[in-house]
């Protein structure tokens, strides 16, 4: 699946097939959670939160595709990523776009 922050792919016509959207909850464990409120005392990179993200962000992106997939998408366009804190420790991960169908 072919995924684009542009409103077009260069070369392609497309049709457009509807907004998909695919979106995960996640958290670290208490522990590390602890372990990051300490980090803040001292400065530095929260790795695991980090991990968190980036585990999240994959997730969301695949859910998306699998509903792109199901609606015979070729590609989504103009792909965003939105985040919201949900609680301490936990965030929402939401990526969208438009799955497009290729002329």
């Amino acid at each position: 699946m072919l995924i684009v922050t542009l409103e077009s792919i260069p070369g392609k016509e497309i049709e457009p097939l509807g907004i998909v959207k695919g979106s995960t909850i996640q958290t670290v464990n208490a522990l590390r959670d602890i372990g990051a409120g300490f980090k803040t005392l001292i400065g530095g990179e929260l790795t695991k939160y980090n991990e968190m993200m980036d585990k999240a962000r994959q997730i969301a992106t695949d859910r998306m595709v699998e509903e792109a997939e199901r609606l015979g998408a070729d590609a989504i366009v103009c792909m965003r990523f939105a985040t919201s804190s949900i609680m301490q420790s936990a965030a929402e991960i939401m990526a969208y776009g438009t799955a497009v169908r290729f002329r």
